[in-house]
């Protein structure tokens, strides 16, 4: 059997967490490849709704097993209230996660030092979730960083007070007060003695061992590609590989097995956080989107910015992963328009450009837009894709032809019931 990839094509917050949950009852393993706790994934179903963080986004299926990859940091704090919040609605989701012994830990310290140096940044800040995933990553690049299955060694208390140490010093030189920490501390060692309790395996090896067995597998990506750290908006970007290659890294699979990588986007755009956004809308239009739409971030209520459909930034981020299917949510949302705008190409430095460039910031560019009817009807009770507008088809289409891949699902409302199939 081969892995399916499931990844969000623009700045994060696209709607992964339904889709996954809809395609569950296809695989027999939903596997987490990267990103932390800043991760908000959404799902909605029988009156519930529910966001995930760390755990993915198929635990709700008693069919699959949910496995968190190598390539995720863990805040077992977090993790622990996630899983207890859980099993609240189910008990028996613990018996379905698996988690990976070469995930690297977030540390309290960790936490502080993504504090002081958003603090420091002032006014040229990135728009960090202040959970500490980029010192995480940090120190796992730097090879300082603690993993899951340290928490098995009879040393362990010893490398955590070691890297702590080195954090302290970093704290000084900003001069951060970190006298909460003795009481992050406490609260973080109650949970590493629960979170060694779970079922903490050599996920390559185990993920491998499933293949051989014939097993469906489905790759869940956190964030979006347009804020991967090499391809991403840089500096504006997570600290994690977001794009397909990032599931092989983050799981241990080789590029070979991978079969289909599937793109969700929403049929508008938005991002949350510092950085360029071609087509944030600074108006009342971006305002009425914002409010239709919900947009307000899942981990951390910020209002998220708005904008039309950026088709050069899509196309870039169908590239790089070599997207082979694609998923659009949010329909629903647009219904309000009487018309509703795309970015087809940008004028670029005296040029008009269709494609994302290395600097794609306000100042050296300007996207240059294409009408088309909006469908001003209630799409949120469909069932079938049949029975829906002319105009909204007509608006896939032209998504299609500009972008060449096919879009294979259309949503129209946040419950998993309301997934249309195209």
């Amino acid at each position: 059997m081969a892995i399916d990839v499931l990844l969000g094509l623009q700045w994060g917050d696209e709607g992964k967490g339904k889709i996954v949950d809809v395609l569950t009852k296809g695989y027999d393993i939903i596997a987490r490849f990267q990103g932390g706790p800043n991760a908000g994934h959404t799902l909605e179903f029988e009156g519930i709704k529910h966001v995930l963080h760390t755990i993915p986004s198929g635990v709700f299926h008693t069919n699959a097993i949910n496995l968190v990859g190598n390539g995720v940091v863990i805040d077992p704090v977090i993790f622990l209230k996630e899983l207890e919040a859980l099993e609240k609605i189910d008990p028996t989701a613990r018996k379905r996660i698996l988690i990976s012994r070469k995930a690297h830990l977030i540390l309290p310290t960790h936490r502080l030092l993504d504090e002081a140096s958003e603090a420091a940044k002032g006014s040229s800040k990135i728009g960090s979730t202040l959970k500490g995933i980029g010192p995480t990553y940090m120190d796992k690049t730097g090879r300082n960083g603690i993993r899951v299955g340290d928490t098995e060694l009879p040393y362990f208390t010893e490398r955590y007070r070691q890297l702590v140490t080195k954090h302290l010093q970093l704290l000084n030189n900003y001069g951060y007060d970190y006298s909460r920490l003795p009481a992050m501390e406490q609260e973080w060692f109650h949970a590493i003695e629960a979170f060694r309790k779970l079922q903490l395996i050599d996920s390559e090896h185990y993920l491998h061992q499933q293949l051989k067995a014939g097993r469906s597998i489905l790759a869940e990506g956190a964030q979006g590609a347009m804020l991967d750290i090499d391809f991403g908006t840089y500096p504006y970007v997570t600290s994690s590989n977001t794009t397909a290659s990032g599931a092989c890294t983050g799981l241990g699979i080789p590029p070979n097995k991978i079969r289909k990588v599937i793109g969700i986007f929403k049929a508008y755009a938005t991002r949350v956080g510092s950085g360029p956004f071609p087509t944030e809308l600074h108006d009342e239009t971006g305002e009425l989107m914002r409010r239709q739409g919900n947009e307000y971030g899942s981990t951390t209520g910020r209002p998220r910015r708005c904008g039309w459909l950026d088709l050069p930034a899509l196309k870039y981020a169908i590239e790089i992963n070599g997207v082979t299917e694609m998923m659009m949510m949010k329909a629903d949302v647009l219904s309000i328009f009487d018309t509703i705008k795309v970015a087809t190409h940008y004028e670029y430095k005296g040029q008009k450009i269709d494609y994302l460039p290395y600097q794609p910031d306000e100042q050296f560019l300007r996207p240059v837009y294409k009408e088309l009817p909006g469908w001003k009807s209630d799409l949120s009770r469909l069932t079938d894709y049949r029975d829906a507008p002319q105009q909204l088809k007509d608006y896939v289409r032209f998504i299609e032809d500009e972008t060449g891949v096919k879009i294979t699902i259309v949503s129209v409302g946040p419950d998993r019931q309301q997934t249309l199939k195209v």
